[in-house]
């Protein structure tokens, strides 16, 4: 995976983001979490999510595999 400065902050993300616009309406719950679950493990560590996708289903999706797994996508 390879690795970019997100402007002058000095984050350092992954050059592919994982965008979750589907999650909670064309990826149900157990979808959207093997997308994460495949993502972080490739080395992934940038989500685009947003309160409009899936009528913050996709956010509260986010937030609850978060939760589950509280350091695995540190």
């Amino acid at each position: 995976m390879d690795y970019r400065k997100l402007g002058p902050s000095g984050t350092v993300v992954t050059a592919y983001c994982l965008g979750t616009m589907t999650f909670g309406a064309e990826a149900d719950e157990a979808a959207s979490y093997k997308l994460l679950d495949d993502y972080f493990a490739w080395g992934g560590n940038f989500i685009d999510t947003a309160d409009v996708y899936s009528a913050g289903k996709s956010e509260e999706i986010i937030g609850r595999w978060l939760k589950a797994r509280p350091t695995e996508a540190r």
